[in-house]
């Protein structure tokens, strides 16, 4: 069964900051705001909500069929993909633009700043939903606007249940997209803050949204762990403590990839949220969204 993963591929170009950004940016002074930050560290990854989830999945024994965009620097990304058996039929290049790219600073705190080029990522509404019979679920993650609100309106025509992920791109739709978007998925997976202001946008909390037909609401919170709404009832997840606390990049898609794994096998949500915290903490302590490894995981628990 493969599982249809609309989203981004990107480059990331990743730093840290040896200090806090509360000590730098002076709250009264943000009007004026002129700071610069010393990294002495920086790698470039590859990343990308849609190749960090594919990247997740395909080591937990899933099929990923990635549906992106990317640029005329993208080759080695598309080799990337093949390695892991990861069909790339449905990635789009783009020869005029670049592929998306990330520029993330990271201080001792977690805490994160990021800069984001879209890229070859804006023509991704020119690729269609192929209609597959063993496309069986599917995931609209940050991606170009255009891209989501068309590719959720073709999932839903097709009846392809999806996880509605919105990510850094929630505050690009109003109100009524947004609860168009959550009427046409059938789970949405979204971190404390973009719940908050999800809620705010819809008008509804997560408690009335969770009865609209959804099968249920996941909300990440870190270290703490999720909380898991149906039905208007809320599960909290505990979270698992990582042995080294290097990288949060990646860690929302990785937890993604483990939801998917389990509704594909028909698992219960919170046991897909379980696993998704588990890998959470594995995730964290790699640098890079796509270098953790899961060979300690243990499915069946």
């Amino acid at each position: 069964m493969a599982a249809l993963i609309c989203g981004s591929l990107a480059f990331d170009t990743i730093t840290t900051f040896p200090g806090h950004f509360a000590q730098q940016i002076l709250p009264e002074q943000v009007h004026i705001l002129n700071v610069s930050f010393l990294v002495p560290t920086l790698r470039r990854e590859f990343g990308g909500c849609a190749g960090n989830i594919a990247y997740t999945l395909a080591a937990l024994g899933g099929e990923p069929l990635v549906m992106a965009a990317i640029g005329q620097d993208g080759q080695g990304y598309l080799e990337r993909l093949r390695s892991w058996g990861a069909s790339t039929e449905f990635v789009h290049s783009v020869a005029d633009s670049y592929t998306a790219q990330a520029i993330i600073i990271t201080d001792q705190d977690n805490n994160q700043i990021t800069a984001f080029h879209p890229g070859a990522m804006q023509s991704a509404h020119e690729i269609a939903v192929p209609i597959r019979s063993d496309i069986k679920l599917a995931i609209i993650s940050p991606d170009g606007r255009d891209a989501m609100l068309l590719h959720a309106a073709q999932l839903a025509a097709a009846r392809v249940p999806f996880i509605f992920d919105p990510g850094q791109q929630l505050p690009l739709f109003d109100g009524a997209e947004l609860r168009a978007f959550v009427n046409q998925a059938s789970w949405v997976a979204v971190n404390d803050y973009e719940a908050r202001m999800l809620c705010e946008r819809t008008g509804q909390t997560l408690e009335s949204l969770s009865r609209t037909g959804l099968l249920g609401i996941v909300v990440t919170l870190g270290a703490q762990g999720c909380e898991v709404w149906r039905q208007g009832a809320r599960s909290a997840l505990a979270g698992v403590a990582a042995r080294e606390v290097l990288d949060p990049t990646g860690c929302g898609d990785a937890f993604r990839a483990a939801l998917l794994y389990g509704l594909e096998r028909g698992w219960p949500l919170e046991r897909c949220a379980a696993l998704g915290n588990r890998i959470g903490a594995l995730k964290i302590a790699c640098r890079g969204g796509q270098n953790h490894k899961l060979d300690e995981i243990n499915l069946e628990v």
